[in-house]
């Protein structure tokens, strides 16, 4: 449907302001941009909605945490956000061919692009996520990498280019179109990377810090319709804008002949991996997403009225 005259302008304002941002990105160094959008979401994220949602998540995710330690969480996981979005512009500095990303287990990247054969790269929104694409490219490893199309469509040209600056050019959209491009490139040989740690209202209810959450199989479905595995990666910011990607022991799944009981497991398996990266490193997630159900929010407000 063709967008009313109103509607694209405001589409195109918003791309101006894009283009600005961009500009102003680009004039400067990695880690001075880095640091400035750090500053600005330690400032202005917990005066938003949102701050309630991150502390909410802190007292699902570890119920005894002193307060102090949550107040210290919240700020540097904003100071993270700040981050990644200023980083945005400049990913194309950001890569391992910038000196800015150092990979460890690159050998089983390049195992992968030598064989021939497909797998599924699987991660969550850890540091900045955006280097995990950048790194496969940089391997060489034909890859399908997944996004939601940005509502404006001047912005989500200017996405697509912005990520063929640093070689990924291959997206799927996700629905029925993008569901169709996946199983075609994975029987050409091509892995796909998806993010699997998004809350997802008809997948598996599976674990997550001792509570139910639902999680999207597609990642699980796919390794196993194609016979192959998870392959699990993370991202650790080391420094300002730079930045270590681990590719982990891959997941392989289990084939009992009960799909159901197979999907459930590799789901489950998914999750434990998010989980331990995130005690690892729990600044560096992406606390300002509904992970759980309604339910479990209603009752941790029910469990303590006093710290809303």
């Amino acid at each position: 449907m063709k967008p009313s005259i109103t509607q694209d302008l405001a589409w195109r304002l918003e791309a101006f302001g894009f283009d600005l941002f961009t500009a102003l990105a680009r004039a400067f160094p990695p880690d001075a941009v880095s640091a400035f959008g750090g500053r600005l979401l330690r400032t202005i994220g917990p005066l938003t909605g949102t701050h309630r949602l991150a502390e909410r998540n802190l007292r699902l995710a570890f119920p005894d945490m002193p307060r102090a330690e949550r107040e210290r969480l919240l700020a540097a996981q904003w100071d993270n956000v700040g981050r990644v979005f200023a980083e945005f512009p400049i990913m194309d500095r950001l890569t391992p061919a910038s000196g800015r990303v150092e990979v460890i287990g690159v050998e089983r990247l390049h195992a992968i692009r030598d064989s021939g054969a497909p797998v599924v790269f699987v991660s969550g929104h850890l540091s900045n996520w955006e280097v995990m694409p950048a790194t496969i490219v940089w391997a060489g490893v034909p890859c399908q990498m997944t996004y939601r199309a940005a509502n404006n469509p001047y912005v989500d040209e200017r996405i697509r280019k912005s990520r063929a600056r640093y070689g990924v050019q291959l997206f799927a959209p996700k629905g029925g179109d993008g569901s169709r491009e996946i199983l075609e490139g994975m029987s050409r040989g091509e892995s796909v990377a998806l993010m699997n740690d998004q809350k997802f209202n008809n997948g598996v209810a599976a674990p997550f810090f001792g509570r139910p959450a639902h999680t999207a199989p597609g990642p699980t479905r796919l390794a196993l319709r194609f016979d192959t595995v998870l392959q699990p990666m993370s991202v650790q910011r080391t420094r300002g804008a730079r930045f270590r990607v681990v590719v982990h022991e891959p997941i392989v799944l289990e084939k009992t002949g009960d799909r159901t009981r197979d999907l459930e497991a590799g789901v489950r398996q998914v999750n434990a991996f998010m989980e331990e990266r995130v005690r690892e490193r729990p600044e560096e997630w992406f606390w300002v997403h509904k992970r759980w159900a309604n339910e479990a929010y209603a009752a941790l407000d029910a469990e303590a009225p006093a710290e809303r």
